[in-house]
């Protein structure tokens, strides 16, 4: 095709429609300067012009069309005519294979260079050009870009290498230069598209006839079956090595870490191995140290959640706990509450099992049972190094629980974990824990509970209508008719991977301790705590934190649902 050209320069044809200022363009060619970046970035980067009203500005003066492919159904194997290497680098993307020609997509679309470049690559067919916002590129990129066809490509290969040498105890070849260096790019494919499809954890798991790599993604399981089932032993023992674990037992349990570097991200991988029927189980932890700790701010929490809970870690004794079952970001906010904590003039000792982000100035601890280092025994120590802050990772037992209460009460502030549902059982768990009703109700300052749910997708956002059974739920739920409300659900779409959810976002539930309830916890009185919990004027359940968010349309109703069945739902 001949590449389409503006007749004037983009900041004086934008003047001259009147869309930006004559001042505007001067400190947008100003700004260009002093980074390097285009004039169009520079003006959505100083908010003079939107990048979808700059792109589509663009489109009509060059005579092409705008595309919205959010909503746009992509064939991977159209996609792939374009090397990925090539489609990042020139921001471009096939949408359509037309036969003789094919329909790119570009966000800058007066890149003469990157044209003739494209030009050049996919001849003969001819280009037909449309314009599309970068951001959503970048969201096709990542889904249509994965690593799938490498990953089953690598499977075979090794598969093959081992059938070759008519060896299927692959352990026992598998310390040859061949078969390790495919098992390491299989396992890097693995990681890399677990990263791009930014997936908390990987599991690989060996069946009978198949082998199974699942991605949790948003909490959500996705699973990728491969046929070569025997490679299941060379992948664990490459991962065995590289966590530093025992290669020779197959019989027990085996847990451990180690870090990677995947695409610019520093990712520490928590290891866990099971012996199932047809090998070992592993599942994988995958935490991006790039991507830096959060602020409270930065957590999601309301910001009148966020002023309580820093008046609770502002105090100078007590204990708050944080409380939710596996997977539901306590660590998060613990480690963003130590942040903020975080002084020169503050002693802080953690104890955990495992270190999962490491912090400067703060002395961490790492659990090792097998040389009696538990949580109690570093606890009680950790009291005699004058801290003024201790944070325990889990309360496990019965003696943890009392260390960290006297702790408290004798003027640390102790911050831990707990695995129970919500914040009123995790106060009752403690006695249940075999804790004195007195140590409680005088130690125990603030319990948050937290959970995540999936955020619908701002792509494919659509308003839903629920049904006649949803209604009688929410209106039980809240106590008032709800049949007027609108809410929201993602209709599927290319930026999630036609889920309907991108992203998770914490739903959070504060109790903080008055006088009813420490009273009521001192004599033991679990019902009258539960009661005078439930009427403390700013305590809202998890159940209906997250309504509200679906009143927002932040969540869905189905994502409601699915948290409520873990919380006890009365008011």
């Amino acid at each position: 095709m001949a590449a389409p050209k503006l007749k004037m320069r983009l900041g004086d044809l934008l003047v001259h429609e009147h869309i930006i200022s004559n001042e505007q363009l001067m400190q947008a060619l100003s700004s260009q300067k002093s980074t390097g970046r285009k004039l169009g970035d520079a003006l959505i980067e100083l908010g003079y012009i939107g990048e979808r009203q700059l792109l589509e500005f663009l489109a009509q003066q060059l005579g092409v069309p705008f595309l919205d492919i959010s909503q746009r159904r992509i064939p991977a194997e159209v996609a792939l005519l374009l090397p990925e290497v090539h489609a990042r680098r020139l921001r471009a993307l096939i949408i359509e294979d037309q036969g003789d020609s094919v329909l790119i997509g570009m966000s800058d679309p007066a890149d003469l260079s990157g044209l003739d470049q494209l030009e050049q690559m996919l001849a003969p067919k001819q280009l037909k050009l449309a314009v599309v916002m970068e951001s959503q590129l970048f969201d096709a990129f990542d889904g249509l870009y994965r690593r799938t066809a490498d990953i089953e490509s690598f499977a075979s290969q090794l598969e093959e290498e081992y059938h070759q040498g008519n060896d299927f105890d692959l352990s026992s070849t598998f310390m040859e230069e061949g078969g390790d260096a495919t098992v390491g790019k299989l396992l890097q494919s693995v990681f890399e598209d677990a990263v791009q499809m930014r997936a908390s954890d990987v599991h690989i798991e060996p069946d009978e006839h198949l082998l199974r790599i699942r991605q949790r993604i948003d909490g959500v399981l996705q699973e990728n079956v491969l046929k070569e089932s025997k490679i299941a032993s060379a992948m664990v023992l490459r991962l065995k090595l590289m966590a530093g674990l025992d290669i020779s037992e197959k019989r027990l349990p085996q847990d451990g870490r180690f870090n990677l570097q995947i695409n610019g991200h520093s990712i520490d991988v928590r290891m866990s191995t099971m012996p199932v029927q047809y090998g070992e189980s592993v599942v994988m932890r995958l935490l991006d140290q790039s991507a830096g700790l959060l602020s409270l701010d930065e957590t999601g929490m309301p910001e009148h959640f966020v002023q309580r809970i820093r008046h609770q870690i502002s105090r100078p004794h007590g204990m708050v706990l944080v409380t939710g079952p596996t997977g539901s970001g306590k660590t998060t906010t613990l480690y963003a509450a130590l942040s903020e904590m975080n002084q020169a003039s503050k002693k802080i000792i953690t104890v955990e099992d495992p270190v999962e982000y490491r912090l400067p100035r703060i002395n961490q601890v790492q659990i090792n049972s097998k040389i009696d280092l538990t949580f109690s025994s570093v606890l009680r120590t950790a009291l005699r190094q004058d801290p003024d802050i201790i944070m325990v990772g889990e309360m496990r037992d019965q003696e943890t629980v009392e260390i960290g209460l006297r702790g408290a009460l004798t003027g640390h502030l102790v911050l831990s974990t707990l695995h129970t549902n919500d914040a009123i059982t995790s106060a009752l768990r403690l006695l249940d824990m075999g804790a004195a009703g007195f140590l409680v109700g005088s130690s125990l300052r603030a319990i948050i509970a937290q959970r995540l749910v999936r955020k619908v997708c701002e792509n494919c956002r659509q308003n839903h209508q629920p049904s006649a059974q949803e209604l009688m739920w929410l209106t039980n739920l809240v106590g008032e008719d709800v049949s007027e409300l609108t809410f929201s659900q993602g209709r599927g779409c290319q930026t999630c991977q036609y889920t309907g959810y991108k992203g998770r976002i914490g739903v959070f539930e504060l109790l903080e301790m008055d006088e009813a309830m420490m009273a009521a916890l001192k004599r033991d009185d679990t019902e009258g705590f539960t009661q005078a919990a439930k009427q403390h004027p700013e305590f809202r359940p998890l159940a209906l934190a997250a309504y509200d968010y679906a009143r927002q349309g932040i969540t869905s109703i189905e994502e409601v649902l699915r948290l409520v069945e873990t919380v006890d739902v009365v008011g």
